[in-house]
């Protein structure tokens, strides 16, 4: 994720524009965003074959809408690569995992910086709707394209007698970030009240 930042960095000093940094980054972040799927799958099996709590079923949904984002909606429907709201999601991931991989490598070294664990159970609070709006301008950026160009649909009649509107399913896409959004963001807002106000006890002078 590092080299993603670099990478919109130094695309943005050559051009002066944000404007389609997407191009710079785009091999890069299809790698390190679908390697994701491997971590998720280390964090699930870790708890199996318990009960998986909801904390890891609600970062699979994260992981997968991420995924999502990358391959079925910005990678298949080329016409959005240009749209600020990739830029705006990208850029949200990007500080955020930077956080996150470095709040658990320095955890695992039993070394974190109170400003490192700050910036993990803070800076959520604006980088999560930024992502998530980013995200959803940009399913609404590719809908009409998406029906112009009947991409992924399949229709009848056909020997499977099975039909598939990818238009509309993008939009339930949406839709399904009303119920989940909120207690990904809630989790977050608990748990930085409980480290954080941890924290804050041990810093007291006795």
């Amino acid at each position: 994720w590092l080299v993603i930042a670099v990478g919109l960095v130094r695309a943005y000093l050559a051009k002066g524009s944000y404007h389609s940094l997407y191009y710079s980054i785009e091999k890069p972040l299809k790698f390190f965003q679908t390697g994701a799927l491997l971590e998720e799958y280390l964090l699930i099996a870790k708890y199996l074959p318990g009960i998986v709590p909801s904390s890891a079923v609600l970062t699979a949904f994260q992981v997968m809408s991420r995924v999502f984002l990358t391959w079925a909606v910005t990678h298949s429907v080329k016409e959005v690569q240009t749209e600020d709201s990739v830029l705006l999601f990208v850029v949200a991931w990007t500080i955020t995992e930077i956080i996150r991989y470095s709040f658990y490598t320095f955890s695992l070294l039993n070394h974190l910086p109170y400003l490192i664990k700050w910036a993990r159970y803070t800076l959520f609070i604006v980088l999560y709707p930024m992502g998530v709006s980013g995200e959803l301008l940009t399913i609404y950026a590719a809908l009409p394209f998406v029906r112009q160009s009947g991409l992924y649909s399949i229709s009848l009649p056909n020997k499977y007698n099975f039909s598939f509107d990818y238009y509309t399913f993008l939009i339930l896409v949406m839709i399904s970030y009303i119920p989940i959004f909120p207690q990904l963001y809630f989790h977050m807002l608990h748990q930085r009240r409980k480290v954080l106000s941890h924290m804050e006890e041990h810093k007291k002078p006795e």
